[in-house]
């Protein structure tokens, strides 16, 4: 076979991007990262320092001391210092595969660099921290609306029952109006989110020359002698104290929007000052207001400015749980581009704006899942139980991902990546711990659906094995078919006929069918994969490979990026630097459509997931409407298989 592939000079989408990157103004780019990246993490004030207030007073209405307001307050600026300046903003931005970010994108860096039984290991642990963040991404909106809402019974008590309808209200709005997408409601989320940061600083500020000596907290004795003093609570208090630090996973999962700079610019100059400060004016308000501790942030506002407050609140948490929704659609793309999930419709909302997608069954499912958080538990307080275990695990998991990075990518020595690695791991281990804690109580949640998300991927993964290996044992040899079907042709008609297969080797069961029931060929048929690369997006000058087995067949393999849609007509239009004259008119594609059927020999574990798997793959959606391949052109051929 001879074999070619599209070259040019066309430039690759990364280098694009960076090339696009780098010729727009920098604040402009801080200011887009304000609204999307530190959303979570700039609403942590309104609950974290108040829940752990909660915790060290055992729930009940005990006046904090000097030294506890001082020992917690050490205990969250160092958790902001290690875990967001240190570990993500030094380290994990650093691991980017290609200019992309979040735990799909590390998995897919390290997996590349090992081989054997730890591929699999990568594997494992890259489904762990996926799943993990689709249970985080269900509890943002639910706690940082509330949160927000709450700030009501501040201003007027009277006012508490309507806090969970009006809650409600605003999810079921937020979720609706997904679908027409984010493209002009994101103008306003970096202004939005830049005056809610300087109010954090400024009414922080405001308050700390009441009780200048909580700049004593900078001090880590001041945590690490609050955790020795009550240990007996010291592992519900760490787990309160982390509520100040999630949200640190979303500067590395929105890194490809805005590149590495901006982020760091942003924390550095704006997000971290302004979560001080707060935290800072917090502290100074329970130490000259002793009574405040049960809600600190809405408590030390002007009560002229409290409304205002609620309302700047309300928008900001809003927004933050658009970004955690937005991250859900595409970590969900990502997981069907690498073949951990069935295809599920992609909705592009933006002619300009390729990253910014809607995917209705996600919206669907995570619309239902944060409604019943929110009247399940009713308070932020009652959720807070919930939060922490899924971004813990998540942090771990990125933890061990960038050790492998660092040893095998970065070229460290063993010595310096576990110098760096076991500190940060253990913070992480210890913050894990301690919300393991907090499972009775609401930890459930994620865990439980972090469990069925790797169920339904793991059970995806063994039954898309399952039946590639079935079809590989039933089908014919392809190099055998066209041997024989050179020697002795049948009727040739005119056209390109295209039969797609993810086997490379064997002649797909379309073609088989076609030449049984039609007894034809056409001009050109062509044995199309799509493949997808481990990269987030291919060259155009490397998308497509055709190998020429005769004048009659042909062997053309597609690759798209894992953050790209698979567009095929669009791929094939880049084989025409090739020779080939694709037109889609005169072109028609075969597909195969398999009707599974369960094996009467499985036990009782591969009884259930066979049948997991077979219902997913009934709600896959349609490859023709997946790969954008007009409809008029698709001829489509039944299959019977027994898993």
């Amino acid at each position: 076979m001879t074999q070619t592939s599209t070259s040019g000079s066309t430039a690759g989408t990364v280098a694009t991007e960076q090339a696009e990157h780098s010729g727009h103004n920098l604040p402009v780019l801080v200011l887009g990262a304000l609204g999307v990246v530190f959303g979570d993490i700039g609403t942590s004030p309104l609950y974290a320092f108040r829940e752990a207030m909660h915790a060290a007073s055992h729930g009940g209405n005990v006046i904090p001391s000097h030294d506890e307001v001082l020992g917690l307050l050490s205990l969250i600026v160092w958790a902001l210092t290690l875990i967001v300046t240190v570990k993500y903003v030094s380290f994990v931005l650093r691991t980017d595969n290609n200019g992309e970010g979040g735990t799909l994108s590390l998995m897919s860096l390290a997996r590349n660099a090992v081989a054997g039984r730890a591929r699999n290991v990568v594997l494992a642990l890259g489904l762990v921290g996926s799943a993990l963040f689709f249970g985080d991404a269900i509890i943002t909106p639910a706690i940082s609306v509330l949160s927000a809402v709450e700030g009501l019974q501040v201003v007027q008590p009277s006012l508490t029952p309507w806090i969970v309808p009006i809650t409600v209200l605003i999810i079921i709005a937020l979720f609706f109006v997904q679908r027409f997408g984010t493209g002009r409601v994101a103008t306003v989320f970096g202004p939005v989110t830049l005056v809610w940061f300087l109010t954090l600083g400024v009414s922080g500020f405001q308050h700390i020359f009441e009780a200048p000596q909580v700049f004593l907290a900078l001090n880590p004795l001041y945590g690490l002698a609050f955790v020795i003093n009550h240990l007996d609570i010291s592992l519900v208090v760490l787990g309160a104290v982390f509520l100040a630090v999630t949200g640190a996973e979303a500067l590395y999962v929105d890194l490809g929007h805005f590149g590495r700079r901006p982020i760091i610019m942003g924390w550095l100059l704006v997000v971290f000052p302004c979560l001080l400060l707060n935290y800072f004016g917090q502290g100074a308000y329970i130490l000259s207001h002793p009574l405040s501790a049960d809600n600190p942030f809405f408590l030390m506002q002007p009560e002229w400015a409290r409304i205002p407050i609620v309302i700047l609140a309300t928008m900001a948490t809003v927004i933050a749980s658009q970004a955690v929704i937005s991250g859900a659609y595409s970590l969900a793309r990502q997981a069907m581009h690498l073949n951990l999930l069935p295809r599920l419709n992609v909705l592009h909302t933006s002619e300009t704006q390729h990253g910014q997608i809607y995917m209705p069954q996600v919206n669907t499912l995570l619309f239902f899942a944060v409604i019943l958080l929110v009247i399940g538990f009713r308070s932020s307080s009652g959720l807070s139980a919930a939060y922490g275990i899924a971004v813990t695990g998540e942090m771990l998991v990125t933890a061990i991902l960038l050790f492998i990075v660092m040893r095998r990518i970065w070229r460290w020595t063993a010595a310096a990546a576990l110098a760096v690695v076991i500190p940060l791991g253990l913070i992480d281990l210890g913050f894990f711990i301690a919300n393991l804690a907090k499972f009775v109580q609401g930890g459930w949640v994620p865990t439980v659906v972090a469990s069925m998300l790797i169920l339904i991927m793991t059970s995806w993964l063994a039954g898309r094995a399952r039946l590639a290996e079935k079809t590989r044992r039933d089908e014919v040899p392809l190099e055998f078919l066209v041997e024989n079907l050179s020697r002795k042709k049948p009727t040739v008609v005119p056209g390109t006929a295209i039969f797609l297969t993810s086997d490379v080797e064997g002649a797909p069961t379309a073609l088989l069918h076609s030449l049984k029931h039609y007894k034809v060929l056409h001009e050109q048929n062509v044995i199309l994969t799509v493949r997808t690369s481990a990269s987030p997006r291919v060259p155009d000058d490397e998308k497509v490979t055709i190998d020429a087995y005769n004048e009659l067949f042909f062997r053309v393999i597609v690759t798209f990026g894992y953050m790209e849609a698979p567009n095929i007509p669009k791929a094939l239009a880049l084989a025409r630097k090739l020779g080939w004259k694709f037109d889609i008119m005169s072109t028609s594609f075969f597909l195969s459509r398999r009707s599974l059927k369960p094996s009467a020999k499985a036990n009782l574990f591969r009884f259930w997931q066979d049948r997991l798997f077979m219902r997913l793959a009934r709600n896959a959606s349609d490859a023709t409407e997946y790969f954008h391949i007009p409809t008029g052109r698709v001829v489509e051929i039944g299959t019977q298989v027994v898993l």
